[in-house]
């Protein structure tokens, strides 16, 4: 059991983990400022947790 679960934090995390990527977020999360995100947001793996921002369009008009 505990061989298991060495092994399974020597394998590197997936490379879309490592940059930012849009998320749908159902569950709110907390944000890196500590606000309650919901919705589309920008999400990261720092290695250990997930980081969330808050996703804001862009408007060209």
């Amino acid at each position: 059991m505990i061989g298991s679960l060495v092994n399974r934090s020597l394998q590197p995390a997936p490379e879309w983990a490592e940059v930012w990527h849009i998320w749908t977020v159902i569950i709110p999360r907390r944000s890196i400022t500590g606000r309650l995100l919901r919705g589309k947001v920008w999400r990261r793996s720092d290695g250990r947790r997930w980081i969330y921002k808050k996703f804001v369009e862009f408007d060209a008009t």
